[in-house]
């Protein structure tokens, strides 16, 4: 299952009620590559077959099965402070991380490792 805090719920609906129905849920997928293995991506999109589909706060989270294994549990927030602002995935599966914090690999599985483009 995939969590979202209050303030990603709130951006979240915001972006959506601005966009059109095609784009009505936030997709968390990941990717190889990154310094680290493994990337994450967001994008709003619609319900593919196959996806997991999670509703909270009004929101639709969807993600397909690969990258459900990877970030099964996690949390999405989103954080707009003095450095700056944007969504923070929070991933318990992630055994190690880049320093940006947008690549990961976990106890499993490490991805491939490349740039972090």
């Amino acid at each position: 299952m995939i969590t979202i805090t209050d303030s990603a719920a709130d951006k979240l609906r915001e972006m959506i009620s601005e966009n059109g129905p095609d784009e009505e849920a936030l997709r968390l997928y990941t990717r190889l590559g990154g310094c680290t293995g493994y990337s994450y991506g967001m994008a709003l999109d619609a319900e593919k077959p196959n996806d997991h589909v999670f509703s909270q706060k009004g929101v639709k989270v969807i993600v397909d099965p690969e990258s459900l294994e990877l970030i099964d549990g996690s949390e999405v927030d989103f954080i707009d402070d003095l450095t700056g602002q944007g969504f923070k995935i929070n991933n318990p599966n992630a055994s190690s991380m880049c320093g940006c914090g947008s690549s990961f690999r976990t106890a499993t599985k490490a991805g491939e490792p490349g740039s972090c483009d």
